[in-house]
């Protein structure tokens, strides 16, 4: 039995079909299962990180995603894992090598930290930035053909779901992965406003990009209620510090692990374009 965290998020779901499709019992944890939209073979249980103790009777394997921008938790999450199963597949972040003194680097190394030191067979996967990311702009481009950012030129190599969730199941379900810290990254990087043109050939509308300054940029997502205020500053200062940094390396991990090439933006685009409309 594996154990699915965040079952219903972008990468989460994703591991619960892929696992499902290969033939593997599946455990999905969520706060609601009423709305959880999961296939009937699916065991959906009621239930968070602070309550994952009672959620992991006859667990073998644990896909954990880290949803908290602190690791204060990781000790009673990680030990409780560790009572019930033998490996567990942390979905952590690059900026653990990439931005080691930021807020979401420092707490993923401490949570990485506490994860090596249970006794689980572990692996350690680095994404670079989700494609899914860009349902931020989801609002503004209902609104209009504008959409509006601080640092535009800013160069990502947006990995899309899929691929994240096609390696956290190889490492589940596969030898070859103890130990090992996977850098996984989309096939190119581009910039915001490459992002964006591409995100409007995919609805087929002309969006363009407005750059904003940080400040501006700053009050905008303070004003989203969608948007988590205690992220705010970090996420900008961490496009600041990307700016001034190399471009990011662009890895062949997903083709290498699941034979088949990470998918492009553009794809993910055309994916997702419902729910841009």
């Amino acid at each position: 039995m594996i154990l699915v965290t965040g079952a219903t998020g972008n990468v989460g779901r994703q591991v619960v079909h892929q696992l499902l499709a290969a033939g593997h019992p599946v455990r999905a944890m969520t706060r609601n299962p009423a709305t959880a939209r999961l296939p009937e073979p699916v065991q959906v249980i009621k239930g968070d990180l602070g309550s994952i103790d009672q959620c992991l009777e006859g667990v073998e394997s644990v896909f954990l995603m880290w949803p908290f921008h602190t690791a204060d938790a990781a000790p009673a999450v990680v030990q409780a894992i560790a009572r019930h199963a033998t490996r567990v597949v942390l979905l952590s972040s690059g900026a653990v090598r990439d931005q080691p003194d930021s807020a979401v680097g420092r707490s993923h190394h401490e949570l990485e930290r506490r994860v090596e030191q249970s006794g689980l067979a572990w692996t350690m996967l680095w994404p670079s930035t989700f494609a899914a990311n860009s349902l931020w702009w989801a609002d503004q481009i209902r609104a209009g053909n504008t959409v509006r950012g601080a640092f535009g030129a800013l160069p990502m190599a947006m990995l899309h779901e899929h691929d994240i969730a096609a390696v956290a199941v190889r490492a589940l379900t596969s030898a070859g992965h103890e130990g090992a810290r996977h850098t996984l990254t989309g096939p190119q990087a581009l910039t915001q406003i490459e992002q964006v043109r591409i995100l409007g050939e995919a609805l087929g509308r002309p969006l363009r990009w407005q750059e904003l300054t940080r400040e501006e940029e700053r009050r905008r997502l303070l004003a989203d209620d969608g948007f988590p205020d205690s992220f705010v500053d970090a996420l900008l200062d961490g496009y600041a510090q990307l700016l001034d940094s190399p471009p990011p390396v662009v890895t062949r991990t997903v083709e290498e692990i699941t034979a088949s090439p990470a998918r492009t933006f553009a794809q993910w685009a055309a994916d997702h374009a419902a729910d841009f409309g």
